[in-house]
């Protein structure tokens, strides 16, 4: 009796170590997961970070013409 009790106890204690196993291989998996999204993420920001410079520096070229314009413009006495 004492051997099937002992048995029972011993295979209880394996499901929950393969229980255990499994939650920590899921859990790994999520931080892998994670981690990939947080680089993601970065990236996209990067990115964002990198178009929006290239909109200033456009709109900087784009101001320079401007007052180049305006004053040729008044050189050439046709200013609106």
């Amino acid at each position: 009796m004492s051997d099937n009790v002992d048995n029972l106890v011993l295979e209880h204690l394996r499901a929950l170590r393969g229980g255990q196993d499994r939650i920590e291989s899921e859990l790994r998996e999520a931080a892998a997961r994670l981690t990939s999204l947080q680089a993601s993420t970065a990236a996209g920001r990067r990115d964002s970070a990198h178009n929006y410079e290239e909109i200033i520096r456009q709109q900087s070229s784009i101001d320079q013409i401007k007052a180049r314009i305006d004053r040729i413009e008044r050189r050439l006495e046709i200013a609106g």
